[in-house]
């Protein structure tokens, strides 16, 4: 389907661009991508490969992203303050974005939904199945993390090297693309010409640095969830690269062994990316645990 856009969404009243996949009578699956990507950096093969297991698949630009509502006179955002603990330039919080998330599905008509979160997407992902269980029939956590201090941690070594993003196209693209080699999947082949596509593509849809650092920020303001992780009783799915140097698999690791009976899916070579090679295993393992959920709420 193309692209719409849903208006006054959530206690926010934002707008929020967002595409859906598939058969609307199918098991909802929203897929929740991490900062600053917006939601074409979920591959349009892998939303193909979750429709072939017979999933309503919906993909969204999250607030401060893409095509949806920017908060553009929020306080500048203090990243230099951040690591020592001083969060208060913060202009909102993960439980912000799990609200506009929860008032997507409110716009779209749906009780609940399989949440798929990437990255900091996963973070929301975990913050709406705390904040707003009755909304989760499922749960999949991708390189993400519990938001504590020791665990998954980013190898800013290994991502040094990369700079800021320039502000003309033909060298934001380059510059993406050598990103997305550093943070990719080094046990898989690296698709050039798609890292390339997509960039232009980001780029001709509207970006915001500023606003990536907000939710950036909005992870450390939200703390640990670890504790809050294991009263959680939704089915749920962790996976994680060995190779992951923006969120070190520590971070997956720990998010597996909080939710109680979640199961931890470990991909060798995989790092910070959806290497197509991995689409039909990820994908079938989703709609496995979708399976489960679903039969598991059906009346006896």
């Amino acid at each position: 389907m193309s692209e719409e856009l849903a208006l006054n969404v959530g206690p926010s009243g934002i707008e929020m661009a967002y595409e859906r996949f598939g058969d609307p009578a199918s098991p909802p699956v929203l897929l929740v991508m991490g900062a600053g990507a917006q939601m074409i950096y979920w591959p349009d093969g892998f939303c193909a490969e979750l429709v072939r297991h017979g999933l309503h698949v919906i993909r969204f630009d999250s607030r401060d992203c893409g095509r949806s509502t920017r908060f553009h006179d929020a306080p500048a955002p203090g990243l230099r303050a951040a690591p020592a603990g001083d969060v208060s330039s913060a202009s909102y919080t993960l439980s912000d974005m799990a609200a506009d998330t929860v008032g997507l599905l409110d716009a779209l008509g749906l009780g609940s939904a399989h949440l798929v979160g990437g990255s900091l997407g996963g973070m929301v992902a975990q913050t709406i199945a705390i904040e707003h269980p009755g909304r989760v029939r499922s749960l999949t956590s991708m390189m993400s993390t519990t938001g504590e201090a020791g665990v998954g941690r980013t190898d800013f070594a290994a991502i040094a090297g990369c700079g800021t993003a320039p502000d003309d196209r033909r060298e934001y693209i380059d510059w993406e693309v050598r990103a997305a080699r550093v943070i990719g999947s080094p046990g898989f082949a690296f698709d050039e010409a798609e890292a390339a596509d997509r960039a232009g593509r980001a780029y001709d849809r509207g970006l915001d640095p500023l606003g990536t650092a907000r939710q950036y920020l909005a992870a450390l303001a939200s703390g640990d969830r670890t504790a809050r992780l294991r009263s959680l009783t939704v089915p749920t799915l962790v996976v994680h690269g060995t190779d992951d140097v923006l969120c070190d698999i520590s971070g997956g690791r720990a998010t597996a062994a909080a939710v109680p009976g979640a199961e931890l899916l470990v991909l060798d070579g995989m790092g910070h990316s959806l290497p197509r090679e991995l689409w039909p295993e990820i994908a079938g393992r989703v709609a496995a645990l979708v399976r489960r959920a679903e039969d598991a709420a059906l009346p006896a």
